[in-house]
């Protein structure tokens, strides 16, 4: 029985995982007023006010991280 009770639980977990997709490129634009990131592919994202925006620099390789079921950023981190 606690067998499968634990194997329940851990499945609902996983089920419940959210699943992020990771999208890497140069800055072309930044506007801190819409806080978008705009990359030089074209793709634009708004970063969440809990994220800072103001070390993203033109010019830099990052690596953004969106929620697949929101559509929201999780994170920005410098790419290497």
């Amino acid at each position: 029985m606690k067998t499968i009770l634990a194997t329940a639980i851990a499945s609902l977990a996983f089920l419940g995982a959210a699943y992020a997709a990771t999208v890497e490129g140069v800055v072309q634009a930044v506007d801190p007023a819409t806080r978008t990131v705009t990359l030089q592919d074209g793709n634009s994202f708004v970063v969440p006010d809990s994220l800072p925006i103001e070390s993203i620099a033109i010019g830099a390789k990052i690596k953004v991280t969106v929620d697949d079921s929101s559509g929201a950023v999780t994170s920005v981190e410098t790419a290497s």
